[in-house]
């Protein structure tokens, strides 16, 4: 079936919920935009104190509770899992760089 072929109902309906797709992606991406900003504070303040990049039982502790959020939403414990590993390690990531700047003597631009 060809696109011209799709009944103008159909047609309207896939636009409507496409739009809503992209509505919640941008929603998505203002949302991990301001928790970095966040996180890069965290990244100073440990910085600062020269605590470890890294907090095993906090990321322990919030991957146990975003398993129980993506249950109760009916999302995929597992997926909700990976896709919070894969910002931590981010953060983290961020978090060394903070560190080795502030160790540097280097301005500590986000």
């Amino acid at each position: 079936m060809r696109k011209s072929e799709i009944d103008a109902t159909v047609r309207a309906e896939l636009n409507r919920l496409r739009e809503s797709i992209d509505n919640i992606d941008a929603a998505v991406v203002h949302m991990l935009a301001e928790r970095f900003k966040a996180t890069q504070q965290v990244g100073r303040l440990k910085a600062d104190h020269k605590l470890p990049p890294a907090d095993p039982a906090r990321e322990t502790r919030q991957i146990a509770r975003l398993r129980e959020l993506a249950q109760s939403a009916n999302l995929d414990p597992a997926f909700a899992e990976k896709l919070l590993n894969f910002i931590i390690a981010e953060v983290i990531r961020h978090h060394e760089r903070i560190a080795e700047e502030a160790e540097n003597g280097q301005a500590r631009n986000a």
